[in-house]
Formats: structure tokens, sequence, C-alpha cells
């Protein structure tokens, strides 16, 4: 069984993610004032929303190799990558920055979501081929 193609910038968690984002950020905000989707929200979709744009940028230059759905490395190390810098480096460079763990926590929940959904819907799709 052939593992269903990695559709990038056509990913269907990245084209809701992208749709949530911009719903988050004229809708949900405006009518909020605080709470989830204020503080966090964008932190549960980064991963999900980022990492296809980076993979798609790494595949067009030639340093990735594969369609395949992403790695559990290719989720975890800009997962690490985006906490160390947006949580810590940032907030000692500037006091405009403050480091949240809690974002770090959604950073994470994020990735992880994304990874076994991509996973899921890979396998779906090659098990539905195979019948």
């Amino acid at each position: 069984m052939q593992a269903r193609s990695f559709g990038y910038l056509r990913d269907p968690l990245f084209l809701v993610c992208l749709v949530l984002y911009f719903l988050n950020r004229f809708v949900g905000k405006p009518l909020t004032s605080g709470g989830f989707l204020h503080e966090h929200f964008n932190d549960l979709i980064c991963v999900p929303f980022w990492l296809p744009i980076l993979l798609w940028l790494s595949r067009k230059a030639g340093l990735r190799k594969t369609d395949a759905p992403p790695l559990l490395g290719e989720v975890l190390v800009p997962t690490a990558g985006w906490t160390v810098i947006f949580e810590l480096w940032l907030p000692l460079l500037s006091p405009r920055f403050i480091g949240d763990p809690w974002d770090m926590t959604w950073y994470l929940v994020g990735g992880m979501g994304a990874y076994y959904f991509w996973r899921f819907t890979a396998s779906r799709g090659a098990l539905a081929r195979a019948r």
C-alpha cells in the first residue's frame, strides 16, 4: 500500500486552518475580549498552518525528497524551533515579547493533532486504494 501524497498548500487541514485564522482574526477577536481566541487559538493552529508552507518550500528547494505526509521529526523539529524562538529567545531580546508556557503547550497539541490527522488520512487513502 502506497501512502497518499501530501497536499501541501492544498492539504485540507491547512485550508481549514487558513479559514479559521481569518475567521478568528476578523470575527472572533472583534466579538470577544480575551480568552482562548485571543490568547491561544493561533498557537493551536500554528503548526498545521505553517508546516505545509515550510514543507512545500523545502520540496521546491529540493530539500525534501518525498511528497509523503510529514514524518514525526518534520513536525517536532519546527515545533521545537518555533517554541524556542517565540517563547524563549525573543522574550530575552525584548520586553515586547512575553514567553508563555501555555503557548508551548498549544504548539505541541496542534502539531501532534496535525501529525495524527495526516497519518490517519494517509493510511485511510492507502486502504481505500487497496480495495
